[in-house]
């Protein structure tokens, strides 16, 4: 919606201009009933002379041959319809995204629960009239999480009431077709009579906002016509056999459509397993059953990236269930979904609870519960409940665990040695899991792999193991799983210095949890993504995002986010020269453990520019502890970078062991902040022609990497050494510039961009001019022309 409006506005700007020097024309705007197409009309009369404007349906020749007349004179026509632009320059209102109607929604109920917003975005299919009939319509029941959120708009909808109207006056073959429509959202419509397809127009709609409201409004006796005709019509399979269900009120075959929903499951189609054991359910009169098939439902759309529909769902069935295996099942379901996007905490021991419920009649499904109960207390940066999940799994392993349970189990177990910082004891657990990988088929199994690689320091196994990850849950159809999968791609091409994939994996991550309702992965992202600015001096991005994601973190108590933002804030002091601010960033925040421990280079950095070495030693001893045993060539050079800005007599050595295990990792970004460091401490000791060598090395790779603080830096270090040597304009982009002018070069305006990239829009202007400087281009034509 944004962009139809931005873009309205600049297209009837430059129409205005160019009647008001005798060069008038026309502009349609079109969109949907209820895009907003009368409130834009109203808002553009308001600010020009010389504007005429009309609404219609559709654009008839007579318009059209007013659009001609007004060409060439000092009139503007800007015409609204809900029909096609008929050759005349047209601007399309897009419905809005999710999170576009979210906000609205906040604007007009302040303080609506996040579930039932979600809800009601997701019935309004981006409609801005639906949002607000839908606002309008809430009881204190639903508010108040008593009531299930409503399912269509409300009777006295002006939507409905259009609809109605406009169905009314269809003919008989165009009302059956709506009517087919609303019973089936896979309707072909090459199938039916396209002369009343085309009668029916936005009638024949696939779309739950307008299925749900002819379902209540089409007569019943069109609907059971159109069930029964497609009964008869349809091949077999799963929509056959729902409409066979409807038409016979046969209830035996609901097990007949839970066969196909068990099918489309093995298939990775969780959508449509999601629709067909919702019918089943529908079908069935035994409340058991019926929960049963509904507690399948939501799993389904869990795993589809719908949580919401989850949830509504689970409502329903929690209603008609007693049975302790059941409400276990529940349990699990909810855990998952609150997992991504509520309070961890709870999250945690709705999950326990879970396991506890299915260890004795499901016991592949009580570990796996029991793997989220981890996640979930890292997540809150909860060591005392992470432990007691740990626990139980060793209480429950058993000797001869199948490789699917045993790699959960040994995860949970390394992982907790880790957080504890025994980390020999951690290893033998955690090499199991990344070898076990291989072979349990899945995304899951890869991000337990992942996540223990990383901590092992093998960076390469992790990232590869996160790819699949990836790779597997699209494929598999398990949505729910690629954010997760994402935050270890975007972690270990950090730890790989792979700067540019790891700002791709981390954004792409973003737009994946933000799409599927996982706000705790929004703020997963964010924080990782402000972590890769502070790294590369970007420092007015990373507060940006830090700032986006602070609010979240708060209200869920998402401590390890929370640290993630606390590691790159200290980074952007010490960028800034504030290492005492750095110091007690990192030393008073209580943190998630395991986060803290890789932080304490950075603590070592501050604390010896505070001249608090003690400090900065105290930090550096798990630190040390931990790559030591790993291994990790990575970390144990920058353990050596440690020692030698906290030591003297050995300084030297320790500064030359840790760029040569640098440059063994392949880590060239940290390779340069340590011949920085070292540099500045050459020419302090009065070394000059020394610190000369290493500064220069550094200029070049911040160069590589145009990060061009650090690049800054460097170059007043060689200068204060004695290099007077003018530097050259280096003519690269920074990852974030490359990704701002590929978007501008694709025709996104600056607000659009800032939306992307979660950035402002002044800081967009901002990176443009420099884009513009730096390629020696002057417009966004000669940008696109110079990228292509």
């Amino acid at each position: 919606m944004l962009r139809g409006r931005e873009r309205q506005r600049v297209a009837v700007d430059a129409l205005v201009d160019r009647a008001r020097v005798g060069r008038g024309g026309a502009i349609v705007v079109h969109g949907e009933m209820g895009a907003g197409k009368t409130a834009l009309l109203d808002a553009i009369q308001d600010s020009y002379d010389a504007l005429l404007s009309v609404e219609v349906d559709e654009i008839d020749d007579e318009l059209l041959q007013l659009a001609r007349d007004v060409e060439r004179t000092r009139a503007a026509l800007v015409i609204a319809t809900e029909g096609a632009p008929r050759g005349l320059p047209g601007i399309a209102l897009d419905p809005l995204d999710a999170a576009t109607s979210v906000r609205v929604l906040h604007d007009l109920v302040p303080g609506l629960p996040a579930t039932l917003a979600a809800d009601l975005t997701d019935l309004a299919c981006g409609n801005p009239l639906a949002l607000v009939e839908l606002a309008g319509s809430l009881t204190s029941a639903q508010l108040g999480g008593i009531a299930p959120a409503p399912e269509r708009l409300p009777e006295s909808s002006a939507l409905r009431q259009r609809w109605r109207a406009r169905f009314d006056a269809l003919s008989p073959e165009a009302r059956h077709v709506v009517a087919l429509a609303a019973v089936d959202e896979e309707i072909d419509p090459e199938t039916l009579d396209l002369a009343a397809v085309a009668e029916a127009g936005p009638l024949f709609d696939s779309r739950r906002l307008v299925r749900s409201a002819l379902l209540a409004d089409v007569p019943r006796e069109l609907l059971r016509h159109a069930h029964a005709t497609l009964a008869e019509t349809l091949p077999p399979g799963a929509r056959r056999t729902w409409h066979q269900a409807v038409t016979a009120h046969d209830e035996q075959l609901a097990d007949v459509l839970t066969a196909h929903a068990e099918h489309a499951r093995r298939c990775g189609d969780f959508a449509r397993a999601a629709r067909d054991h919702d019918r089943a359910a529908s079908l069935t009169t035994d409340p058991e059953h019926k929960a049963h098939n509904l507690l399948k439902a939501a799993a389904d759309h869990w795993a589809h990236g719908a949580p919401h529909r989850a949830r509504g769902v689970l409502r329903l069935a929690t209603r008609m269930t007693h049975t302790p295996e059941l409400k276990a099942l529940m349990d699990l379901v909810v855990g998952g979904i609150d997992l991504g996007e509520s309070l961890p905490d709870v999250a945690a021991d709705r999950l326990i609870r879970a396991a506890k419920g299915l260890v004795g009649s499901r016991r592949a499904m009580a570990v796996a519960a029991l793997g989220f109960a981890g996640e979930a207390a890292s997540i809150a940066g909860d060591l005392r409940r992470y432990t007691a999940v740990a626990e139980f799994a060793e209480h429950i392993r058993e000797p001869d665990e199948p490789a699917a349970t045993r790699l959960t189990l040994d995860h949970l177990t390394g992982m907790l040695a880790t957080f504890e910082g025994r980390h020999l004891e951690a290893l033998p657990a955690l090499r199991t899991v990344v070898d076990l990988a291989e072979q349990v088929p899945g995304p899951q199994a890869r991000i337990w792999a992942s996540q223990a690689a990383y901590v092992l320091g093998d960076a390469t196994r992790s990232h590869e193991m996160a790819t699949s990850a990836v790779t597997a849950a699209r494929e598999s159809g398990f949505t729910a799983l690629v954010p997760w999968a994402l935050v270890y791609r975007a972690l270990s091409a950090l730890l790989l210095d792979q700067h540019a994939a790891a700002l791709n994996a981390a954004t792409e991550g973003v737009h994946a949890a933000t799409a599927i309702g996982q706000h705790n992965a929004v703020v997963d992202h964010l924080t990782i993504l402000a972590l890769l600015a502070a790294l590369r001096g970007d420092t007015d991005i990373a507060l940006e995002r830090i700032d986006t994601a602070t609010e979240q973190i708060t209200q869920r108590g998402l401590i390890r986010p929370s640290t993630f933002g606390a590691w790159a804030s200290a980074c952007v002091d010490l960028a800034r020269d504030r290492p005492a601010d750095a110091l007690d960033r990192l030393r008073l925040n209580p943190g998630h453990a395991g986060i803290k421990v890789m932080a304490a280079p950075q603590v070592v950095e501050a604390a010896v520019a505070c001249g608090r070495p003690s400090t900065g030693d105290r930090a550096l001893q798990p630190y040390e502890k931990w790559a030591g045993t790993t291994g990790s060539t990575a970390r144990l050079a920058l353990s050596h970078r440690c020692h030698g800005l906290l030591e003297s007599g050995t300084a030297d050595e320790h500064f030359e062991e840790a760029i040569r295990l640098h440059r063994a990792s392949g880590t060239a970004l940290e390779l340069a902040k340590t011949e920085l460091l070292y540099g500045n401490r050459l020419r302090r000791g009065r070394k000059p022609k020394a610190a000369r060598e290493h500064l220069r090395d550094a200029v070049r790779i911040f160069q590589s990497y145009q990060a061009d603080h650090w690049v800054d830096r460097a170059r007043a270090e060689l200068r204060a050494a004695g290099d007077s040597t003018e530097p050259k304009d280096h003519p690269g982009l920074t990852p974030q510039q490359a990704q701002i002018a590929r978007l501008v070069a694709e025709g996104a305006t600056n607000r659009e961009v800032a939306a992307r990239l979660f950035l402002s829009h002044r800081t967009v202007e901002h990176h443009l001019r420099n884009i513009f400087a730096r390629l020696g281009v002057r417009s966004r034509v000669e940008l696109t022309r110079r990228l292509d």
